[in-house]
């Protein structure tokens, strides 16, 4: 069950479409007698002016109502600015109660007089539904008076409605036309989103280099998600040479900033020591940082490092901690990895139903390692009742997006008749498709295919070719197959030596059908000298995995003192244990030991009964004694 961290590197648009600001340009401050004379003679303009040299702390001490007194002596006189400020300090409350629908009455009256600051707030207003109903077509109306009166914040504004179809038809050419507008008079934000639109060809043809000069105009403008766009832009080298270290110079800049997508990055770089000293303790730093601003990349980074103590101790429960954030926003990988925590018990109690539910969730996302669990969890029915056809549905799906590992599963489903009717034909197909991927279980079940001759002609050196591919990448059963190809010389001259090798590499895997092979090379000095030590040990390793051959072998070793000291109350035990699946040969010298009390009190009903098992097995010995 694979893990693997998401390489956050997206591009970002702006979906919001703008934020409600009271600010205007600042201007240097007139003298504040000269202005307070005139305001008081009641000239218009002086006490607008009069109004934001209080509302601004402008030459004097900020003050609230007093701005707002001469503001009002203003609007009365239908001064726009003023009251365009007046609605600004009811859209923020700034000296009194917040009041939405306040704001907009006087951001209307200034919009009537076409005053694009108020223009375009009160797009925003209609826009969103603040003060008055949310009217999409109202708001496009206001933006467009502002728009065309230059307004840049308006002319980026209709760019975001028509490139993401709000309140009129989608139309990527006419988002493209509002952002140069707006660019090209110097917003940052803009700027970017003009680039996103060059970077895929979007509205216009792709062109990297283009996107590159409106990504880098806003990024020399400390707009961070411009600097982000610019860093990846020569972390890939399109646009612009490749050049990972000013890709991190542009990702720190915005990093530094809060922006979480860069802060991912610089964690990846560090991680991974793209462009600086690999520093685990630093990755984690960033992603910190971003996973605490609720982004799930970061949350499932985070988790990750955790999970494998790189840069943290190693700590389960926090690792599923931040899986658990990240896989409640939908983040697949988080859900998968969380289905794995359950399914293990790892850092929370073992819980495969709970298991499936994570699974089940990253699986409908389309997420290909999820899948694959999924259909073993239902193959083999943990946490779900066992149903291999639902098995085989969620193999196909992970199939279909080339999974290698799964195109293996289902060809074993095929070559078992599981969820499906056995056909040799089918395995052969999806064995092949994960082979030719480099996958070496479907090397493996390839080579086994054409050493059996299941749906395709018995082939041993082609059986050895794809055994010798799956196991040069230590696949332990490919290893243990080719050590019997070279053992029986099938497909290649026998060769006990090179058996030997073979079963070697597979039982330090831990396979016991290699292990137990291994042991009868040593025990009959087959390609090895002969040592019967040794030829116990490698028993010994395969009988603890309950393989009855080894078990009986090992008994035969205690009742013979050969590489141990005779023992045969141990003899009777592994005979026993070998007995117990059926081993005839054991169960026959079972009947011996009962027979003979050695190792067990003389029993000869229990005699009779080991020595009927064993004959009804075909046991000439056994047969005999009867």
């Amino acid at each position: 069950m694979i893990k693997w961290q998401i390489y956050l590197a997206l591009s970002t648009l702006i979906t919001c479409a703008v934020c409600v600001t009271g600010s205007v340009t600042a201007q240097e401050s007139p003298d504040f007698e000269e202005t307070l004379q005139k305001a008081e003679q009641g000239d218009a303009g002086a006490q607008t002016s009069l109004g934001d040299m209080y509302f601004f702390g402008r030459g004097v001490e900020e003050d609230n109502a007093k701005a707002m007194e001469w503001y009002r002596k203003a609007a009365e006189q239908d001064h726009p600015k003023a009251q365009y400020m007046i609605g600004v300090m009811y859209d923020d409350g700034e000296g009194l109660v917040k009041d939405d629908a306040k704001a907009v009455e006087w951001y209307s009256r200034a919009a009537n007089q076409d005053y694009p600051n108020a223009q375009y707030i009160l797009g925003v207003k209609y826009l969103y539904g603040e003060g008055v109903q949310d009217e999409p077509t109202e708001a496009i109306r206001w933006f467009y008076r502002a728009a065309e009166q230059d307004y840049a914040n308006a002319q980026y504004a209709l760019g975001i409605l028509y490139a993401n179809g709000q309140g009129v038809e989608q139309n990527e050419f006419k988002a493209v036309e509002w952002y140069l507008k707006a660019a090209e008079q110097g917003h940052e934000i803009a700027q970017n989103n003009l680039g996103h639109m060059y970077d895929n060809g979007l509205g216009v043809k792709e062109d990297d280099i283009e996107a590159v000069r409106w990504y880098r105009l806003a990024a020399e403008q400390e707009y961070a998600t411009a600097q982000f766009n610019l860093g990846l832009k020569y972390e890939k080298g399109t646009g612009v040479p490749a050049d990972v270290a000013e890709a991190i110079h542009w990702y720190r800049l915005a990093a530094e900033q809060g922006e979480p997508s860069a802060q991912i990055n610089l964690g990846l770089m560090y991680e991974n020591g793209s462009g600086v000293a690999k520093d685990a303790t630093e990755a984690v730093r960033w992603y910190r940082l971003a996973a605490d601003q609720g982004n799930a990349s970061a949350q499932f980074n985070l988790g990750v490092m955790y999970e494998h103590g790189r840069g943290v101790s190693e700590d389960d429960a926090e690792a599923v901690r931040w899986y658990l954030k990240s896989a409640e926003q939908n983040y697949a990988t988080a859900q998968f990895n969380l289905g794995v925590m359950y399914e293990h018990g790892w850092g929370v109690s073992e819980d495969a139903t709970e298991a499936v539910r994570w699974f089940l969730l990253a699986a409908e996302q389309g997420d290909a390692n999820a899948q694959f669990n999924l259909a073993g969890m239902y193959r083999n029915g943990t946490g779900v009742p066992r149903d291999a056809t639902e098995a085989v549905r969620w193999l196909r799906k992970a199939v279909e997006q080339g999974d290698a590992l799964a195109q293996y599963q289902l060809g074993r489903h095929y070559e078992n008749g599981l969820g499906v009717p056995a056909n040799a034909n089918e395995a052969y197909k999806w064995y092949l498709l994960a082979a030719e991927q480099g996958n070496p279980h479907g090397q493996s079940g390839l080579g086994f295919l054409y050493s059996e001759g299941k749906g395709v002609p018995e082939d041993d050196k082609e059986a050895i070719r794809w055994y010798r591919l799956a196991a040069e990448q230590d696949h332990p059963n490919a290893q243990y197959n080719l050590g019997v190809m070279y053992h029986e010389g099938e497909g290649v001259l026998k060769n006990d030596t090179e058996a030997y090798r073979w079963y070697r590499l597979a039982a330090e895997q831990d396979h016991a059908e290699a292990q137990y092979n291994l042991g009868v090379m040593y025990d009959e000095g087959e390609g090895v000298q002969e040592n019967d030590t040794e030829a116990v040990r490698w028993y010994r390793l395969a009988a603890e995995q309950d393989y009855a051959e080894a078990q009986y072998n090992l008994g035969v070793m205690y009742d013979e003192g050969e590489g141990v000291e005779k023992n045969d109350t141990e003899a009777y035990r592994w005979y026993r244990l070998a007995a117990e699946q059926d081993y005839a040969e054991a169960q026959y010298n079972l009947g011996v030991m009962y027979d003979e009390g050695e190792g067990v009190e003389k029993n000869d009903t229990e005699a009779y009964r080991w020595y009927r098992l064993a004959a009804e097995q075909g046991n000439a010995s056994a047969q005999h004694n009867l």
